[in-house]
């Protein structure tokens, strides 16, 4: 059924399970227009609990998926010059990135981003990566939970691996940044430090040869950029020279203008 459908059918289709699917919103009026579409079933989605979802829609959302990664357009590894030492930085939209593995700065629920159209990467990575995300991260943290008690949450500085879904990718990789409060601390930095050694550590355990990485704890989490920048770029220079066949690329991903001009002073 799905194969025949266009990419307009199957948005609007989508639109209408997942409003059936929601108690709440299931009388939404649905908008006329494609871009209003849009912003209703990503945000059904973004507040959508983990939970079973019929085979028939799963299988539509996942051809509508992959027909939106088309049309955004996929970056591959060969679109991106190295500039040292298998280290890249691109500025752009991280789930556009065909590559091994990308870094998704997430909160210790591990769960995504409730927040209907927030514009964080969590929001962005599991949107685009199917309501399958969500629902294997459920499932991870309920393993985790039977084995470190109901309250669990996720530690910072310690990654987790899942399936991209209908990304390019072919991992995500979350891991919780930490959060200044008041004052960056040593303490502070030793951790975003540790989120990047222990996700590449992760990477070479797994065989992942290449991995972008966002600005983790930066944004909401008000890690300074530059400084955020300064210990990314040490980091990740220090582990390649202990492992220099470890990974093949590491691509400093960058949304900002700001951290673009940052990482391009650093490498």
């Amino acid at each position: 059924m799905n194969e025949k459908m266009t990419q307009d059918q199957r948005l609007n289709y989508l639109v209408e399970e997942f409003k059936a699917d929601s108690i709440e919103y299931k009388d939404l009026q649905t908008p006329k227009n494609i871009e209003g579409k849009r912003r209703i079933l990503r945000s059904l989605m973004n507040i959508r609990m983990p939970k079973e979802l019929s085979d028939d829609v799963l299988a539509v959302q996942d051809e509508y998926l992959t027909g939106r990664a088309e049309e955004k357009g996929i970056v591959r590894l060969s679109d991106i010059p190295v500039i040292r030492n298998g280290i890249s930085i691109w500025q752009g939209d991280i789930t556009r990135l065909a590559v091994d593995a990308i870094v998704n700065a997430a909160n210790s629920q591990m769960l995504g981003c409730f927040v209907p159209m927030h514009t964080c990467i969590d929001n962005c990575i599991h949107t685009f990566a199917g309501v399958q995300l969500r629902a294997e991260c459920f499932r991870q943290m309920n393993q985790l939970r039977i084995r470190y008690g109901k309250d669990y949450e996720q530690p910072v500085a310690v990654p987790m691996l899942t399936d991209a879904y209908n990304l390019p990718a072919k991992k995500v990789i979350h891991i919780v940044g930490p959060i200044v409060q008041y004052k960056l601390t040593p303490e502070l930095e030793r951790d975003l430090a540790n989120c990047y050694r222990n996700t590449l550590d992760l990477c070479l355990q797994n065989d992942l040869k290449s991995v972008a990485f966002c600005c983790i704890s930066t944004g909401v989490f008000h890690f300074p950029n530059k400084r955020a920048a300064e210990i990314a770029v040490s980091t990740v220079d220090a582990w390649l020279l202990q492992h220099p066949s470890g990974i093949e690329r590491v691509i400093f991903n960058v949304f900002k203008d700001e951290d673009k001009e940052y990482y391009e002073e650093l490498i």
